[in-house]
């Protein structure tokens, strides 16, 4: 059966040439608008999308749909709830960027600890008593981490065992405190924030995690300490945070999500000395695109042909199989390699 997908904004090549080896017709979109998704997705079995408003009103109007899959793994823009309720499965690339983020996390931890951006500016403005501004080793110093995912679970691997870092990170369900090798764990929220030298947040945006960093837990953050975000915006109370900042209450900040995706100009963020900001890079390396764009393209395949999903959002009915990955590498290894493997 021959099937239409639309892709609503540019992908890397490596997931469009797969899903034409399936045989599939693609349909590159103009635009991702309420409007436009129900006009191009109307005659579609599938979408694939960036940053699409994949809303219930799109879901319902294009009735082929099947399937929804997002090139990254934040699912924001798509209403899951109503997917599910439609028959539509959601998926995602969920092993696309895990490590790209957190080699980013790591290395806004370093440019803080070593004064990087402070020593670029002042010498490149020809300041050069900037040189009497003195960085810190990371080594020894606390690593707090709130989002102990696969992310998290990263950074503080490369944390622990690469930098020599103390890391204590939050999770609340273990129910107490649990040492591991490379990270003790703690459901104490106020704990992780007040034992950190940095504080490093890897959180996805939904309603239990919105604004979960605010006055009162930054007021707990140690004075020398340094805040880092590379999950959502939406986590920290951006209005709390500039307050801090602005009153030198904690030493610093490494920013590169804010609430309502990309900042305005006048955010005061952008103009604070003491706060290095990125326009929501940390995933963007072209490794992770390559990734990102296959394991996208690879969901599609998987629920149009019916076979097990690699990385299911949702789950539909007890014939859609939620595996552990395997399969995902297997595809990726015949899709790179032929069948021999």
């Amino acid at each position: 059966m021959e099937y239409k997908i639309l892709i609503t904004e540019p992908i890397n090549n490596k997931g469009i040439d797969y899903l034409k080896e399936q045989g599939y017709e693609i349909k590159m979109g103009s635009g991702i608008s309420e409007d436009i998704l129900i006009k191009e997705g109307a005659d579609c079995d599938g979408i694939l999308t960036r940053n699409g408003n994949i809303t219930e009103k799109v879901l319902t109007a294009c009735n082929k749909l099947k399937v929804v899959s997002m090139h990254g793994v934040g699912v924001d823009c798509i209403d899951v709830e109503a997917a599910t309720r439609l028959g539509i499965q959601v998926t995602n690339a969920a092993e696309s960027n895990q490590r790209s983020v957190a080699e980013y996390a790591i290395g806004l931890i370093l440019m803080l600890a070593k004064r990087s951006i402070h020593y670029n500016n002042g010498l490149k403005s020809g300041d050069l008593e900037v040189r009497k501004l003195y960085g810190s080793d990371v080594s020894g110093k606390t690593l707090g981490i709130i989002g102990m995912g696969n992310i998290g679970t990263q950074v503080a691997h490369i944390a622990s065992y690469g930098l020599t870092m103390n890391v204590i990170g939050y999770n609340r369900r273990i129910g107490g405190k649990k040492q591991t090798e490379y990270a003790l764990l703690s459901d104490n929220l106020e704990e992780v924030i007040s034992s950190a030298d940095f504080l490093s947040l890897h959180l996805p945006a939904n309603p239990s995690t919105r604004h979960i960093i605010g006055e009162r837990e930054l007021s707990l953050m140690k004075q020398t300490a340094f805040l880092i975000n590379t999950g959502r915006g939406e986590i920290i109370d951006e209005a709390a945070l500039i307050k801090v900042l602005s009153e030198h209450k904690i030493m610093g900040a490494a920013l590169d999500v804010f609430e309502g995706n990309l900042p305005k100009p006048d955010n005061p963020l952008l103009h604070m000395e003491h706060v290095i900001v990125t326009p929501h890079t940390a995933a963007f390396t072209t490794e992770a695109l390559e990734r990102m764009a296959y394991q996208a393209a690879l969901g599609i395949s998987e629920v149009l042909e019916k076979r097990p999903v690699s990385y299911p959002v949702n789950k539909l009915s007890d014939s859609f199989v939620e595996n552990t990955g395997i399969a995902a590498i297997m595809n990726y290894y015949r899709y790179e390699f032929g069948n021999k493997y």
